[in-house]
């Protein structure tokens, strides 16, 4: 039988990309103690008063079909929003709600690329990248993260990648995997290579208020950027509510009304009692946020202090988000071999940097949204696993000498 080219496109780039995460939870069933530092599921739950409005709203009928750019109250919620953050008016022509930042970049990414067509994401990047840009038939461009420059994408790196059919930028700051935040001034000057090529530029903000200290920036936020500029978004992270799959996307005018009917050909439209329980989230002082910003502050640093000093690890501190990742080359291993053996020898189960990109291979993210001893005990048997190794080859080398 035939198939769509899309199946062969996205072959290998959907939960292959997760197969050790999801080796070590079936680890976990089988009744192993294996410690989960691989996705980034919230180990807080959502605020109690979400979850009371999404329930009420059920209660209340509010289960019947929505329309295909979104209830009118979360349109309210995110236009207050994003006027009062970039101090232009951002009106519902601007908004497209989606079932989470994923489907947002899918229509996204549909809207804007096609066959032929090349998008810029710098690297290491976010493992579904790859997928939303080569769905549409366009392909990646890697824009080397420099770990030397604490993986901060420059405008010089960006416009010595650019090649002929490059029609966007994907942008993620703060960023997944490193934790990285760009400043105002560093998007600024990543803007102007943007308007010099005329490049779209979709900016992922999932982290946005999960920064520990650093100030968020974004192109939407600068009137020159605006007219290029999409940003996608979610509660997933900013208030622990990943299943509720609640997102949207915020550009020019004639993008949405361009988008819109690709979106409603695949949803037509989102849960209206998860739509009220999205607008009082945006819409009111909940203190989720906050609550994991100190705690991935703390726990990242925990890391950094217990790993800092063990041999053939380099903690690799964030600057915001809740991972934290372990640069293993001085192990002999890639971040790959690394997270395999971690995994069978420790039952510790990380993320391999190869599934974020090739600038990642001597890397491994390990995620913070464990409990602080959990992740003690995780450092010491990363530290045990690491030790191991060291004595391994020290055992090599005596006997390469014999």
């Amino acid at each position: 039988m035939r198939y769509a080219s899309v199946t062969d496109r996205l072959a290998n780039l959907g939960s292959d990309k997760w197969d050790l995460h999801l080796r070590g939870r079936e680890m976990v069933r089988q009744g192993q103690p294996v410690i989960e530092l691989t996705i980034g599921e919230p180990d807080l739950p959502p605020d109690t008063g979400l979850i009371e409005i999404c329930a009420d709203a059920m209660r209340q009928g509010r289960t019947r079909y929505s329309n295909g750019r979104g209830e009118p109250s979360v349109l309210a919620a995110l236009s207050a929003k994003y006027t009062a953050r970039s101090g232009r008016a951002i009106g519902s022509e601007n908004l497209l709600c989606f079932p989470g930042t994923q489907t947002a970049l899918y229509a996204v990414f549909m809207g804007l690329v096609e066959a032929g067509d090349k998008v810029l994401v710098p690297d290491p990047y976010y493992a579904t990248y790859e997928s939303v840009v080569r769905a549409p038939g366009a392909e990646i461009v890697p824009v080397k993260l420099r770990k030397e420059n604490r993986f901060h994408l420059t405008a010089e790196d960006l416009e010595a990648a650019i090649t002929p059919g490059c029609r966007a930028l994907l942008l993620n700051s703060p960023h997944n995997p490193s934790g990285a935040v760009l400043t105002l001034d560093e998007i600024r000057a990543i803007g102007e290579v943007c308007r010099k090529h005329d490049l779209w530029i979709v900016s992922d903000e999932v982290y946005e208020q999960l920064t520990f200290g650093a100030e968020f920036a974004s192109p939407l936020d600068l009137p020159e950027l605006a007219e290029r500029t999409v940003v996608v978004s979610s509660i997933s992270k900013s208030h622990a509510a990943p299943g509720f799959r609640s997102g949207w996307a915020v550009g020019p005018a004639e993008f949405c009304e361009r988008v819109l009917p690709l979106s409603e050909s695949m949803l037509f439209g989102g849960q209206p009692f998860i739509a009220d329980m999205t607008a009082h989230a945006l819409s009111s002082d909940v203190p989720t946020a906050a609550i994991m910003r100190e705690q991935y502050a703390r726990r990242a640093a925990l890391v950094a202090a217990r790993l800092g000093n063990v041999g053939g690890l380099q903690p690799l501190p964030p600057e915001a988000g809740m991972f934290i990742l372990l640069d293993v080359a001085g192990t002999g291993l890639s971040g790959e071999a690394f997270a395999e053996t971690l995994l069978r020898d420790q039952l510790v189960s990380v993320m391999p940097g190869s599934s974020f990109g090739a600038e990642a291979e001597n890397l491994v993210r390990l995620s913070l949204t464990v409990p602080d001893a959990t992740l003690t005990e995780a450092c010491d048997r990363i530290a045990r696993h690491a030790d191991a190794l060291s004595a391994s080859q020290d055992l090599d080398a005596t006997d390469a000498l014999v």
